[in-house]
Formats: C-alpha cells, sequence, structure tokens
C-alpha cells in the first residue's frame, strides 16, 4: 500500500471519534492496553512529559516542545487532531513521522490491528510511541485526546502532568459540571508525580487539591505563580510579554511567536510546567525558554492558532470551538482592528450550539457552512439557528465557497474570521 492507500484502510477499518462522533469512543482502556503489551510498553523507552485541559493544551504541548528542541534535546510531539495530514499528529524536533514509518507500520502491525479493531485514536498513540522508541527520542511530550482518566495516552508515566484549564466540552462523555469534568481531566494526575494546574478556578480548585492529596503529589497553581502585566506587539507580529513573580519581573521582553491574545494563560501554563522541570534532570536555560517561545511555529510546525492567511482584507483563522474558546476569540475579534467583520461559521453536530452561537457577534456578515466530515452541523441548520437569535448571513455547501463569498463581499480594511470547528479550519488550511 502507498501512503494513500495506507490511510484509508485505516479510515475504513478504525472507528476515528473526529469523524463520526460517539461511536469511536471506548470508555475504558482495555484495547489501548493490549496495543501496549503487544508493542513491548514503548513508552517506558524515554521520558514523557503530560498535557491536558480543555482548551490550550495544544499550544502548551508546542511550546513545552519548542523549548525542549532549543535545550538541544531530541523531542517527540504527539498531539490530535491533526488538521491537513495525519502525519502532524507524531512529530519528532518538529519533523513529522515519514509516510514510509506510516505505512510500514500499519503493514506490519495489520494483524493486531484487525484482531482487536481499536479506534482510530488508540492506533495512534500505539503509533507514536513505538515511533518514538524507534527514533530514540530524549523525551515526549504527549496531549491528552479527551478527558484524562480513560484516554488512551493515561498509560505514560510522566515527569510532569500539566493541565492547563476545565471548560464545558465533551459533556456527554466527561460530565455536565465543571466539577465532573475535572475529575476526567485530574485522571492524568498519579502518584509522586508533580501537577501543574494552568488555571485556578472557583468551581475545580478544590477538586484538583485534594486528588493531588490523595495521589501524594505536589500541586502547583500557575496562575498564581507568575503574572502578566502587560503585552504588546511588536513591529514583526511577535507578543511581547511582561512577566512577574509577585513584584519581581522574572520574564522581561519575553517574545512569543503565537498571535492570540488567549496565549497569555498558555504561556503561564508552560513556563510553569518548565521550571518545575528545570529542577529535576533536564538542563534547560533561560535561552533555551526565550530562543523556544520565539520559534514555537517554526520548530513543530503549529497550525490553527490565530493563524493569518491573507491581508487587505485580513483573514484569520482559529481552533477554538467550545464556549470558552470562542469566548475568547470572540475579545480577540473585537481588540483586532477592522472596518466592517465577516465570520465564516461551521459547527460539528453535537456540541452546545446556542451557547456558542448566542456570544457571537451580532453585527457580523455570516458565512454558514460544514466541513468535509460526517460530524458537520448541515449549514442549513446552523444558518436557521444563526438567524433566530440576530446571526445574520447565507449557507454555503463548503468552506472554500464560504471563503470566496466573504472575500468578494470584503473591503481592503475588512476581518474575515474562519472557525467554529476545529475540521472547518482544517478544511480551510488544506487551501493554503
Amino acid at each position: 500500500m502507498n501512503y494513500k492507500e495506507t490511510l484509508d484502510f485505516l479510515f475504513a477499518q478504525l472507528p476515528m471519534y473526529q469523524r463520526v462522533g460517539k461511536a469511536a469512543y471506548k470508555a475504558d482502556l482495555a484495547t489501548t492496553l493490549e496495543l501496549d503489551k503487544y508493542f513491548q510498553h514503548p513508552h517506558k523507552s524515554y521520558k514523557t512529559i503530560h498535557v491536558g485541559g480543555t482548551n490550550g493544551k495544544g499550544s502548551v504541548s508546542h511550546c513545552i516542545a519548542s523549548i525542549f528542541q532549543e535545550a538541544g534535546y531530541k523531542v517527540g510531539l504527539y498531539t490530535s487532531p491533526h488538521l491537513k495530514d495525519f502525519r502532524e499528529r507524531i512529530r519528532i524536533n518538529g519533523q513529522m513521522i515519514t509516510e514510509n514509518a506510516v505505512i510500514d507500520f500499519v503493514n506490519n502491525h495489520q494483524g493486531i490491528i484487525k484482531k482487536l479493531q481499536p479506534s482510530f485514536f488508540e492506533m495512534s498513540v500505539a503509533m507514536a510511541f513505538d515511533y518514538f522508541r524507534h527514533e530514540k527520542v530524549d523525551v515526549a511530550i504527549v496531549e491528552v485526546g479527551m478527558g484524562g482518566r480513560l484516554d488512551s495516552t493515561n498509560i505514560i508515566s510522566p515527569e510532569i502532568s500539566t493541565i492547563t484549564n476545565i471548560g464545558m466540552d465533551h459533556t456527554a462523555f466527561l460530565g455536565d459540571t465543571l466539577p465532573k469534568i475535572a475529575i476526567e481531566k485530574s485522571g492524568i494526575i498519579k502518584k509522586d508525580v508533580p501537577v501543574i494546574i494552568g488555571q485556578s478556578q472557583a468551581e475545580t480548585s478544590l477538586v484538583f487539591e485534594n486528588i493531588a492529596k490523595e495521589r501524594e503529589t505536589n500541586i502547583l497553581f500557575a496562575d498564581k505563580e507568575l503574572a502578566i502585566s502587560t503585552a504588546t506587539f511588536s513591529i514583526d507580529e511577535k507578543q511581547i510579554f511582561q512577566i512577574y513573580r509577585g513584584t519581581e519581573l522574572a520574564y522581561p521582553d519575553l517574545k512569543l511567536d503565537l498571535l492570540g491574545s488567549y496565549q497569555k494563560k498558555n504561556i503561564i501554563t508552560a513556563l510553569c510546567t518548565i521550571e518545575q522541570l528545570q529542577k529535576g534532570a533536564f538542563q534547560i536555560s533561560n535561552q533555551d525558554i526565550y530562543k523556544g517561545l520565539l520559534n514555537v511555529v517554526k520548530n513543530t510546525g503549529l497550525l490553527g492558532r490565530w493563524q493569518h492567511l491573507g491581508y487587505n482584507p485580513r483573514i484569520i483563522c482559529d481552533t477554538g470551538h467550545n464556549l470558552d474558546g470562542m469566548t475568547m476569540l470572540v475579545e480577540q475579534i473585537k481588540n483586532t482592528p477592522h472596518d466592517k467583520l465577516h465570520i465564516v461559521l461551521g459547527m460539528v453536530n453535537d456540541k452546545d450550539h446556542s451557547a456558542v452561537l448566542n456570544i457571537l457577534p451580532k453585527n457580523a456578515e455570516y458565512y454558514f457552512t460544514k466541513a468535509s466530515i460526517p460530524r458537520s452541523l448541515d449549514e442549513q441548520e446552523l444558518k436557521q439557528m444563526g438567524n433566530q437569535i440576530g446571526l445574520v448571513g447565507e449557507s454555503f455547501s463548503n468552506v472554500e465557497l464560504a471563503l470566496k463569498s466573504a472575500q468578494k463581499n470584503a473591503g481592503s480594511n475588512d476581518l474575515i474570521f474562519i472557525g467554529g470547528s476545529t475540521f472547518i479550519v482544517a478544511d480551510i488550511l488544506e487551501k493554503y
């Protein structure tokens, strides 16, 4: 099989949550443990760092990986979902796993894949862990897929566990309150493994403190350790932060190449994680931190975070999709200079649509559309929902048509925002 045929085989054989939703979800680790046994526990061959949470875990994972790269380590990075190419999920020092490695993995292990019928995610995790061992990485940054307790990545024994924040997402699987979701996310907290919580929240902090106490480990809330007093933009379109520890300026003029204002929370979380790791066996200097955060996109290939696709009019896409993520994006849109606002919007069919739609600006022209996956909400249905609450616009059968219409209608000083779903962004990035 060639690479395309290999992916077609995997898509046909294995249920993929991103495509089909609940049918792909498994509420236990039985298959993951069977795969791990078959591959002889590859994740035990290198050190790992586990990153979970509702929003920001992808950005934090990439920031940590970039810093480790600058410190001279050979760094594996496992994230999900992918946007343009499956291989984005599995990287070493920013380089995607090779097509041949994917082909060989599937060819060599078709028997166990057919026997166990893992989910697409379970298979991806097994592939990543095996590839990292084969390539002899020093450390792997492993992003949780969904939740934590029952996530396929939760078989590792990491050096540190990091949980960015807790928001309302995947409520059908993780629970319908923030404390219930926090319990699931805290499943990655392990005995004697320090844990960093990015954001202290009234509804969840006590949950984390109690579980850390039960598991006899140290817990630290990043936003109680570090704070950003000011954030500005440089002429080369980087964010510049002044980061304080109490009254002390801990990180003066720290530059980040990720542009979303919401990255302020993520950068604090990443820095606290690195500071804890510096106390252990890892040799990471302040220079490594500064260079790593300046070159996240260059070093790791991160896509879809307040990513600029064009100017005159300005075109921006972002993968934020749940209520917390979209709330931060709406604020960022307000603070981005523009004349008229155009929003290319699509959603998946198993989200809380009304909560997100109700926070979106009503002074925008909407282009309702859908992504090219079975989980996509029909664009006509989305348009009807939007129209009922005052979001005015037309519907389009795919993202490309929606963007073309927006570009046709937009003036040179307008802003076109593309989002609402990771898969809307994935579809448009196929064209860029």
